[in-house]
């Protein structure tokens, strides 16, 4: 049979490359977030908004402020490689085999992240990089997930079935549920008091002290940490989806093992570098890690040690 696709049409083709090209773009967005910040300077809209630069900051107020506004922005980062590497999974695995789960992953996971985005509108400050950035990607997620759609829609289909459990699922699912109420906590924090006291004990500042500085700076920071929230809660999500029905195959194993390296060893790995070693701050994050580490080896003994045949899709 002679093939009249368009060109338009055969790129689209059913949606996957646009949902692979988000998560691709997530991936070089979140590692943008990471080298910029190590960098130690400000993004252009950053100075704008605040008047003045970060050696300016560090000046008028002190350098564990401008330490405590990368450290925020490495987290995000990182949360940006976990969904971004998630998405490649779901589209080149799961969805390439017609599974309608992975497609209500996509949704609600893109749902929350891109929601997320309004919460920053709560401290009035949104910067035009971002901005431009989710407007541009928006429509590419977008129509992927159209594309994409499975004939009969049902949004039971996200959560019913499901793979059988076992140790390592139920430890992914319950990682995930704590990465969503971490999400949600950073969210809250991040559109209402903006700091926690360790985040101020550690700056060694007042809020009449930000305020002194720039009446802008809060904002700023606010938005920052309204960020990590969103790209936590949405990775949480993905989590727990992918923990209840993907099959468990060495691509699986491999995927949970960067997402949690790429999340945990930013919001872990940043804090002794700017030296914020506060405890009591970092022992959720210190659990989440030790509980990461115990799933991801179990899941891989589980692949290793099957109950019964391997799934058709894991390689030997």
């Amino acid at each position: 049979m002679r093939d009249d696709r368009g060109v338009l049409e055969a790129l689209l083709s059913d949606g996957r490359f646009l949902l692979s090209l988000t998560g691709f773009v997530l991936l070089l967005s979140g590692g943008f977030a990471i080298l910029q910040s190590a960098s130690g300077y400000f993004l252009p809209q950053d100075v704008h908004a605040l008047g003045f630069d970060a050696a300016h900051l560090a000046a008028a107020a002190n350098l564990r402020v401008v330490h405590f506004m990368f450290h925020d922005r490495v987290a995000f980062g990182g949360t940006l490689l976990a969904i971004g590497f998630a998405y490649w999974f779901l589209a080149e695995f799961p969805l390439r085999a017609g599974q309608p789960w992975a497609w209500w992953v996509f949704c609600l996971s893109g749902a929350c992240g891109f929601a997320s985005f309004l919460s920053y509108l709560s401290y009035g400050y949104l910067d035009t990089w971002h901005g431009v950035a989710t407007l541009f990607l928006l429509p590419v997620f977008g129509a992927g997930v159209w594309r994409a759609r499975p004939r009969h829609i049902d949004w039971r289909d996200a959560w019913r079935g499901g793979q059988p459990l076992s140790i390592g699922r139920c430890g992914l699912m319950f990682l995930a549920a704590g990465m969503i109420a971490a999400g949600v906590t950073i969210l809250i924090v991040g559109m209402t008091t903006v700091f926690v006291p360790q985040d101020l004990a550690f700056m060694h500042m007042t809020r009449a002290d930000f305020a002194a500085v720039s009446p802008r700076l809060v904002p700023v920071i606010a938005h920052d940490r309204a960020g990590f929230g969103g790209g936590l809660f949405s990775t949480g999500i993905i989590l727990l989806l992918i923990a209840r029905q993907a099959a468990l195959t060495r691509g699986l194993v491999e995927i949970v093992a960067l997402m949690g390296l790429a999340g945990f060893g930013t919001a872990i790995g940043v804090h002794p570098a700017i030296g914020y070693t506060d405890f009591v701050h970092l022992a959720p994050a210190y659990l989440g890690g030790v509980l990461f580490l115990a799933t991801v080896t179990r899941l891989a003994w589980e692949w290793r040690h099957p109950l019964g045949p391997r799934p058709h899709d894991s390689l030997p």
